[in-house]
């Protein structure tokens, strides 16, 4: 079945359809028609599958597909019009272009997490770029990735874009395919198989992947308004965001502080009792939900610590100072699950750092800017922010993607449709005039070659 949807894929990019931008922009704005028809069922869909709540899921998923959709629409003929750069003296006279072309056929693997968003916003991009795509949802996510076949189905022909559901043999089914370009968001374990399934056919790739990101929060700090701000972006969908603070580290002067505004912010979150808030959402099954309980194991609960395996609930939860090697601080949590680490001086904040791979975001909270700004230098990570979370998602002028472990390669906005589109460079040659400089026989020609490059640099 995959092989002849993409063999009728490939026919179908060949007949250069999709390489009309007013074919482009036209079912661009079916899709968003399409969208907003179905925003009450989007919602429901994505409380089913994790209990997320309807204001997340409006801010974090919905809107941002339909932001994305705006601005698409709104620029593409600018971005998709033939760039034109100073040409080279050296091929005077001529003009010179970038054209963006559409790569082909694509794919692209979505994960659970933001099973709505984080499939739909690169699709955006792709189909934007003029190619064509075949989408594979997350299976943890059924009722989401039910509703978005329903809407590709609605929307687009199966051979412009169509949604593959299934497992671990669907996705190796799909890998084992030639594509022309792979967006994968998911683990960095995962990321590594797409990366080498690529590899077999020298297929570029987007990898959006994760880490632990940490929150350094030095002795300037407004110590309420980081709690306030921590808080929020760190439990927003129970903690499941790959760009979620993933450890604190935190000036020893002002740590039992941090925790007295940590309660009070958690509570006016999710009041006392947040198994019962209908603004936090669940873990996504037991697999993770395990995973995440043998995180507490032999940890001191500050704040927290409950579970309820029947209604996957894990609530937000605060370790004091757990030891590097401790099962929370080897890898990713992505849960609500939030260790602190105290310090002292800047080379112990280097040195935990430093344990780990580059991170997708890191977070600095200070009111000494020039403090923030030498952190944020010294350490390499995809994106962040100072004093705030994970804001920095939502600028679709800043590239979003990681660096090493956490990811190959950036997106939103602008980068979304540049992603998907081969950047072709064409010099245009005047015929007027031939300069016999550059043909053989070169005798006599080295000394002069070489002052016009000396020249020109």
């Amino acid at each position: 079945m995959i092989s002849e949807l993409l063999a009728s894929q490939k026919a179908y990019f060949k007949t250069g359809e999709t390489k009309s931008v007013s074919f482009r922009k036209t079912i661009l704005k079916r899709l968003k028609i399409e969208l907003i028809k179905r925003e009450d069922a989007i919602s429901a869909a994505l409380h089913k599958d994790f209990k997320k709540p309807v204001f997340e899921s409006y801010a974090t998923e919905i809107a941002m597909v339909i932001s994305e959709l705006d601005l698409t629409i709104k620029n593409l003929n600018k971005w998709a019009k033939p760039k034109r750069v100073m040409p080279s003296l050296l091929n005077f006279p001529s003009s010179a272009k970038i054209y963006s072309e559409p790569y082909g056929n694509t794919l692209i693997i979505s994960p659970w997490n933001y099973p709505y968003q984080l499939a739909l916003a690169p699709l955006v991009g792709a189909i934007a770029a003029g190619n064509t795509v075949i989408l594979k949802p997350s299976e943890l996510t059924p009722n989401t990735s039910n509703i978005i076949e329903d809407i590709i189905t609605t929307v687009f022909a199966p051979n412009h874009v169509s949604v593959v559901k299934g497992g671990v043999s669907v996705s190796t089914a799909l890998l084992a395919e030639r594509w022309d370009y792979i967006f994968f968001t998911g683990s960095v374990f995962v990321g590594k198989i797409i990366a080498k399934a690529a590899a077999e056919h020298l297929t570029p790739v987007t990898l959006e992947l994760g880490g632990k990101n940490p929150c350094i929060i030095d002795e300037a700090a407004n110590i309420k308004l980081s709690a306030k701000r921590i808080v929020w972006g760190k439990f927003i969908n129970a903690g499941q965001t790959c760009i979620a603070p993933d450890y604190i580290l935190i000036h020893k002067s002002i740590k039992q502080e941090f925790y007295n505004a940590l309660e009070k912010e958690i509570a006016l979150a999710y009041t006392n009792t947040p198994n019962q808030s209908e603004d936090f959402a669940r873990i996504i099954n037991e697999k993770n939900f395990n995973r995440l309980v043998k995180m507490l194991d032999n940890e001191t609960c500050v704040i927290g610590g409950q579970t309820d395996i029947d209604s996957l609930y894990i609530a937000p939860t605060i370790i004091d100072e757990p030891q590097l090697d401790s099962e929370v601080m080897k890898d990713e949590i992505f849960g609500p699950i939030l260790p602190v680490i105290s310090y002292e001086n800047l080379l112990e904040i280097e040195t935990i750092i430093s344990n780990y791979e580059k991170p997708l975001s890191l977070y600095v909270f200070s009111n000494n800017a020039s403090k923030a700004k030498a952190l944020i230098n010294k350490f390499s990570f995809g994106g962040g922010a100072i004093n705030d979370t994970v804001v920095h998602f939502i600028n679709h002028k800043l590239p979003f993607g990681g660096v090493g472990n956490s990811g190959i390669g950036a997106y939103h906005g602008q980068l979304s449709f540049d992603t998907f589109s081969h950047k072709k460079g064409v010099v245009k040659k005047a015929n007027w005039l031939d300069l016999p400089f550059r043909y053989a026989p070169y005798k006599g020609k080295l000394k002069q070659i070489k002052l016009l490059f000396k020249w020109l640099s």
